[in-house]
């Protein structure tokens, strides 16, 4: 049996499955090439194999196997990304299943490689302390200093993913009576956030010194352009060092711009929002997501110790009085 080319094949995968067929999104897309790119240079390093020249019969279960460890212990990927990275070649190998049936047996070998279980980390969040010495480090003397506070103010009131945040234009926002943002989510998902009465105020002051257009970012960068994921990391980051010198809970924290968003979903859950509502405002797929922020708010935890019996009090055996209850308890 000749040995089937596997160019020919990512080609069509891409093209053919992800974009026509499934009309996947961007995000999806380059994900699954990151996937293939570092394959193909693992290959090409370990077995000196010209990409180019490699067969779809070269990819096998004990090869991608290796792979996976490499990308695990050498490159230090987290087992989340590992598993990102397995989930692309399940993908790309059940679509072989069906253009080369003669690789069959292959491929299931290939879909049968599990994904890697992991340690789930409580969710990390800013407390109110936090999040005030957070939003006061920002310079309001300077252009870039206002920016980043609005950003920050808008990021821990709406909880908007980076992506979201990032692509944020000025056509999708509302300030009028009912105030609100838009944003194209996660899943291709449009969603309306509402807005606290202190943010459109800021929000204003804000977009009147910009005088953007419909299409401009509403928080550009030193060009003009959409902030990159690095550039709002790095934002978070600077302010964050900041306020780490007037409250030291900050300090040795690791907070991303997505420890933003847990902080608006717990802020909403500690003020008694039903997490279903939770859920609708983040743009959850499901509500299993959401129930998250249950297991790292202590609050609860905190009023559900309250209503137990205090430890101190002995437990009490129960005697019965009764001939018949004093009976069956002696069987």
């Amino acid at each position: 049996m000749s040995a089937t080319p596997l160019p020919a094949l990512i080609q069509r995968f891409f093209i053919g499955r992800l974009q026509t067929q499934l009309g996947a999104s961007r995000h999806t897309i380059a994900g699954y090439r990151d996937t293939f790119r570092l394959l193909l240079s693992y290959v090409s390093e370990h077995r000196q194999q010209v990409p180019s020249q490699l067969t779809l019969e070269d990819l096998d279960a004990a090869l991608l196997c290796a792979f996976l460890d490499h990308l695990e212990h050498q490159r230090g990927n987290a087992i989340r990304t590992r598993n990102c990275r397995l989930a692309a070649l399940h993908a790309f190998f059940h679509f072989v299943s069906y253009e080369a049936p003669q690789c069959l047996l292959q491929c299931q070998q290939v879909l049968a490689i599990p994904t890697k279980r992991h340690a789930k980390r409580t969710v990390e969040f800013l407390n109110e302390q936090e999040t005030a010495a957070l939003l006061a480090a920002p310079d309001l003397s300077t252009w870039i200093g206002r920016r980043d506070r609005v950003l920050l103010l808008v990021a821990v009131q709406t909880g908007l993913r980076s992506q979201e945040l990032r692509a944020w234009c000025a056509r999708d926002v509302e300030l009028d009576s009912s105030a609100f943002v838009r944003c194209l989510g996660k899943g291709r998902k449009q969603r309306n956030t509402p807005l606290r009465t202190d943010v459109v105020v800021i929000l204003r002051d804000w977009l009147a010194e910009q005088s953007p257009r419909a299409d401009q970012p509403v928080f550009p960068s030193l060009r003009g352009h959409c902030l990159s994921a690095d550039a709002l990391q790095h934002i978070v980051h600077r302010h964050v060092l900041s306020a780490s010198t007037t409250c030291a809970s900050l300090r040795e924290r690791r907070i991303t711009p997505h420890t933003l968003r847990h902080t608006a979903a717990m802020a909403l859950l500690q003020h008694g929002v039903d997490l279903a509502v939770i859920a609708l405002w983040l743009g959850h797929e499901s509500i299993e997501t959401t129930q998250q922020y249950l297991h790292a708010d202590m609050q609860i935890k905190e009023r559900a110790l309250s209503c137990t019996d205090p430890a101190e009090i002995p437990p009490v055996r129960v005697q019965p009085d009764d001939s018949l209850l004093a009976f069956l308890k002696g069987l």
